[in-house]
């Protein structure tokens, strides 16, 4: 319950936020009388579909925190806090990037995310589940892993490609809901129901399709974090890794922030496009491959 109404109240506060921000702009209403005002259209659905991803971005942190409990790690208490703080230490200088906060959250299942605005200003967060359930070598593959996440830049890029995208969605789905309302039911001053009930309807079906090039990069960027695991923790620290977390089948993290924990993909068919990782199977097949 804590966690819908966080989200609840966040989304809001985004709306809010872009809807003051376009007032601010002097943004002109998209629909008149005579027609779109695609100028006006264009950057309605620019603020929303980039300013919604980025303001998330901007709290992604403090996001984390409050949805899943993490609990900074401000001065290690117990040999483990301080094995885990001086992993992240070493993986983050090995990689080049500011280290990040490092934080724990209780949870039965071995998990693991990484989060944050920017390369130097990012959140690695693993949970008591894979602290109790991993050895120290595959834990330090799976922390790895997270920072090879942020290194990549994974964060930022991802942003904007959900932005671009929201962009799209927003925009066509409106173009196509006045083309059907003048054309086919031959409305020519104002808008009828059907502008609204068809703008809603390929906003659906195309927010769908947008999700799956969104994921299909999210699977490719799952990859790429092995890889980076495997060049700061060892090739093979990474594979035993995922190994251990295909024998355990740990539950995905929610849905906020399903996309950066370090298990998923059991999807089958069709459900395997929106999937945000690969099937721990494929990535094992990469890693061995690359050896």
């Amino acid at each position: 319950m804590k966690r819908i109404a966080l989200f609840l109240a966040t989304n809001i506060a985004i709306l809010l936020v872009l809807s003051i921000t376009m007032r601010i702009l002097g943004v002109e209403p998209y629909l008149n009388e005579q027609g779109l005002n695609l100028t006006s259209l264009l950057i309605f659905a620019a603020v929303m579909g980039f300013g919604g991803s980025f303001i998330s971005l901007a709290i992604s942190k403090w996001m984390a925190k409050k949805s899943m409990g993490v609990r900074v790690i401000e001065t290690p208490s117990n040999s483990t806090e301080f094995w885990l703080v001086e992993t992240v230490k070493k993986f983050a200088a090995d990689a080049g990037i500011g280290m990040p906060e490092v934080g724990i959250f209780d949870s039965p299942e071995p998990n693991a995310f990484a989060t944050g605005m920017t390369r130097n200003s990012s959140l690695v967060a693993v949970s008591s589940g894979l602290l109790q359930q991993m050895t120290r070598p595959e834990a330090e593959a799976v922390i790895g892993h997270e920072i090879a996440h942020i290194a990549n830049g994974d964060m930022v890029t991802l942003t904007l490609i959900q932005g671009v995208v929201n962009t799209f969605v927003i925009f066509l789905s409106r173009v196509i809901g006045h083309t059907v309302d003048r054309v086919v039911f031959k409305t020519e001053r104002g808008y009828g129901p059907a502008y609204y009930i068809t703008s809603i309807i390929a906003q659906v079906v195309l927010g769908i399709l947008a999700s799956i090039i969104v994921m299909w990069f999210s699977r490719q960027r799952e990859f790429r974090a092995d890889r980076g695991g495997a060049s700061l923790a060892g090739g093979g620290a990474m594979i035993a890794a995922l190994e251990r977390l295909n024998s355990l089948h740990p539950a995905p993290l929610p849905e906020k922030m399903a996309a950066f924990g370090i298990a998923g993909g059991g999807a089958h068919g069709l459900k395997r496009l929106l999937m945000t990782h690969p099937p721990l199977e494929e990535r094992i097949a990469a890693l061995r491959a690359l050896q």
